[in-house]
């Protein structure tokens, strides 16, 4: 019997944004709207140095 195919590594988890509050997956958190471009990933005619231009960021939700 051939040995089994080996696994392809898992992609690396996306660079955080400034504006994130948790990093991309982390469990309690969501990706929401940017609150200062408001979701264009724009300010003033230049990318948005919050989402980096996304227009979104990681939030964390819920709890209490």
């Amino acid at each position: 019997m051939p040995a089994p195919a080996p696994t392809p590594p898992a992609a690396p988890p996306a660079p955080a944004s400034p504006g994130d509050e948790a990093p991309p997956g982390a469990p309690g958190s969501g990706e929401t709207v940017c609150p200062d471009c408001g979701g264009s990933g724009r300010r003033d005619g230049q990318p948005c140095a919050t989402c980096r231009g996304s227009g979104k960021v990681n939030a964390g939700i819920g709890g209490g």
